[in-house]
Order: C-alpha cells, then structure tokens, then sequence
C-alpha cells in the first residue's frame, strides 16, 4: 500500500486554503474557477491528515482553473498501520468501492462536465481499478508510479490514460511498464483502442514529475499540465 519514498520528503511551506465538507463524508476542496470541470486527486494513504496533499490540491486547482477535490481513501492510517484487520477493512476493493460512491455523489450535486482523476502510488492503483471496472467515471486519467495493474485491468481500461514512471520504481519494473505499452498498442486499429501515454523519468522515485501538457495531449477538454509524486514530497511541485 505504501513505498519507502512515501516516507521521504519535507512539509510543503505554506498552508492549505480549501475547506473540508462534511457533504462529502470529509473531502477536501480547493476551488480555481467556475468552469464545469474538476479533478479528483486519489493520494498515497497518508492523504488527509496531512497538508502536503492540500498544498498539492490548491495548485492544482489555482493554476488549472478548475475544481479539486480528495478524499481520505485509508481513514485513521496513522492508528491501524499496524492493525491486519484494518488493513482488510482498507483493502484496494474496499476503497476501490468507496471513491466510486463518494465520486458519484459529489458528480450528482456539482454536475460536472468533465471529471479527470490524478492517482498516485496507492491512489493510483485505485484510479486504474476504477477506470478498468467503471470506464465512465472519469474522462482520463493520470497515473503517477500507482501500484502494478493487471493485464486485465489495462485490457479494460477504456479511458484515456497517461503513465508517468521512475526507472527506479518497485511498484512497477522497466519490462512489466513494456508489457502494459504492449497491451495498449495491441489495441491500435481496433474499436477498443484508447489514447494513451507512457513516460519513464531518469530520475529517482521522489522526483518523478509529468512535465508536459498531458491532458491537452490525450484529452481535448481538461488541458491538464501537472507536477506529482506523493503526498510528502515538495522536490516534485514545481511552478507551472
């Protein structure tokens, strides 16, 4: 569920200017616009008690001008870390589940035009099990080093995608991330083709960074354009 670079990093300066809405069962919000549009940021499992993320999710929003918003995917993590039953209880299904029902409820109030999803590390294997079992959530998806997928999964996944990885990564090693552009290329010439886009970064786990026009690129409605790791790392947040 987690990796050692999820340990790693500083405490981002400054502070967290969205609100938590006891609407949507805790999730934070940060507003950069009144476009009909939004991003859903799936963290690491460290998510909302720290303000990394929020920091993370402000200039999201601020510098695409749209709305972001997350919610804590592992509640408590701090406490049951060291508890199997709670870790059953936070298994990828169970919060697979869950963001989908928070996803829906949030779409159905804010009615949103279009719903991108940034996931990384844990959060990013949520994203990719989402976008394989329930393809019309989100109309693409970013996954920065998420957990490893399944054939099946990337076989499924019917929602334009962009990768972005470490050469260094232990989630996901060089030959598997071939393999999964393989599974993608297969499907070029077919109905079942999606867009995609998959980058390996030189550069260690901690700053692995998506630094082009992703979303312009694979999508034409969002214009995404992102900096992202985790949840405790500031090398990555750059200045756009």
């Amino acid at each position: 569920m987690s990796c050692p670079d999820c340990f790693k990093g500083a405490v981002l300066e400054g502070e967290p200017t969205g609100i938590i809405s006891s609407q949507f069962d805790g999730a934070y919000f940060a507003t950069g616009g009144t476009s009909k549009r939004a991003i859903i940021l799936l963290t690491d499992i460290f998510g909302l008690p720290l303000k990394n993320p929020k920091i993370l999710a402000d200039n999201f929003a601020k510098h695409l001008e749209c709305d972001l918003s997350f919610f804590d995917l592992v509640k408590f993590v701090w406490g049951v870390l060291p508890s199997v039953p709670a870790m059953v209880r936070h298994r990828p299904s169970v919060v697979e589940a869950r963001t989908i029902s928070l996803v829906k409820k949030l779409q159905i109030a804010k009615k949103y035009e279009l719903l991108g999803a940034i996931g990384y590390c844990f959060g990013g294997g949520i994203a990719t099990q989402i976008g394989a079992s329930k393809p019309e959530l989100f109309n693409s998806i970013i996954l920065v080093h998420p957990l490893p997928p399944t054939d099946g999964q990337i076989k499924a996944i019917k929602t334009p995608t962009a990768w972005s990885s470490p050469e260094d990564d232990l989630a996901i090693k060089p030959a598997r991330l071939a393999e999964i552009e393989r599974l993608y290329a297969a499907r070029k010439g077919t109905p079942n083709f999606v867009e995609y886009e998959i980058k390996v970064y030189p550069e260690p786990m901690g700053a692995v960074a998506l630094e082009e026009d992703v979303w312009g690129q694979i999508h034409s409605g969002l214009n995404f354009t992102l900096y992202a790791h985790n949840c405790l790392n500031p090398t990555v947040l750059k200045t756009l």
